[in-house]
């Protein structure tokens, strides 16, 4: 069975592209160092669609229309500006009534996007460019520590990390955030009270890490300007000890926090990043694995959620659990020494 990964990594090496919705400008070079705040590229887009049917326009058939047409794909236009012209006894000008970007003309019509805005789009990760992609993007390497989340806000941001809590089974309170935090990116364990939330946007801080968040804030949370990233889930969950642990002890530490929503689709996670110094690229984190005794793992289901352990052994066929359901299991060993039987939905391998 192919096990869900969760990294949390203290030295790796990310290769990541970013690229724009639709091809624009590049304005990074290879080699250029990056903060997650740098924009990398630009692209001018519609704020709206118009199509404009030459054809119908000068009552004559899409084949003859599309030989009068004088723009191609990909063109600017501006308001006024001649799109098309039939020449007689009286001329005809069809002129494109807005400003904007010509997608497509075929078959006496043209497909335009109207109005000129444009996209800036920022490198999401410290690092370094490493390649130009045409005019879509650019890749980034980055070198340091990784942890990926379960949920964030859709924010980003860069600050100091300093924790204010001890332990990761530790609640954040509004009376434990002071003027001291200011622009900072808070560690804690969960959080269930909003006044803590709302301390921190008036502070403000530049970003906040959790272990656990209350169900009840996540529509606070979403509104909040600063990036929230959640590691282990929803309720009050500690934190995990690998996490913690990783996150502690890089305090005072630079630290990224890109907190794009966890995408099941396509594997994309809120992260957090600590940049870190190498003198040579250490290795590329592992995409996917099957199941194997001797992995570390994360659980992700209560009573038992947060905590982590060892894979010590995959059950043979189906094992009955106390809902009731016959599923795929493993034994693992916590790392508070006991040992019990888990489903394999309820794992996470970190790696």
């Amino acid at each position: 069975m192919l096990a869900p990964v969760v990294h949390v990594l203290p030295l790796i090496t990310l290769h990541r592209e970013r690229l724009l919705p639709v091809p624009g400008r590049i304005t990074a070079h290879v080699d250029q160092k990056v903060t997650p705040l740098d924009v990398v590229g630009e692209a001018h887009y519609g704020q709206g669609h118009l199509l404009i049917d030459v054809a119908l326009t000068f009552g004559i058939q899409p084949d003859a229309a599309q030989r009068l047409i004088q723009i191609k794909a990909g063109d600017m236009v501006t308001k006024d500006e001649p799109i098309a012209q039939r020449i007689g006894l009286v001329p005809q000008i069809l002129r494109v009534p807005v400003n904007g970007r010509i997608i497509l003309v075929a078959s006496g019509r043209i497909l335009m996007e109207a109005g000129d805005g444009v996209f800036e789009l920022r490198a999401a990760i410290p690092g370094r460019v490493t390649r130009q992609i045409s005019d879509r993007g650019v890749e980034i390497t980055f070198n340091g520590a990784l942890v990926q989340g379960e949920w964030g806000n859709g924010q980003l941001g860069l600050g100091l990390l300093l924790p204010v809590v001890t332990k990761p089974d530790e609640e954040l309170t509004v009376n434990k955030i002071d003027v001291s935090l200011r622009g900072s990116v808070l560690l804690a364990g969960y959080c269930s009270d909003p006044a803590a939330l709302q301390a921190a946007s008036d502070l403000p801080v530049r970003g906040m890490i959790l272990g656990g968040l209350s169900p009840a804030l996540i529509p606070l949370a979403a509104q909040m300007q600063y990036p929230i990233v959640v590691v282990d889930g929803f309720g009050l969950k500690r934190m995990d000890s690998t996490a913690f642990l990783l996150l502690s002890t890089n305090a005072r530490r630079e630290v990224t926090l890109n907190a794009e929503p966890f995408d099941r689709q396509t594997g994309v996670r809120p992260e957090i990043l600590i940049p870190l110094p190498v003198t040579e690229d250490p290795p590329v984190p592992k995409k996917g694995e099957s199941f194997t005794p001797g992995q570390p793992v994360r659980l992700t289901r209560a009573p038992n959620a947060g905590l982590v352990g060892t894979l010590t052994g995959l059950l043979p066929g189906l094992t009955l659990v106390p809902s009731g359901l016959r599923v795929a299991a493993a034994e693992v060993k916590l790392e508070s020494g006991g040992q019990i039987t888990v489903p394999l939905a309820n794992l996470e391998v970190l790696a």
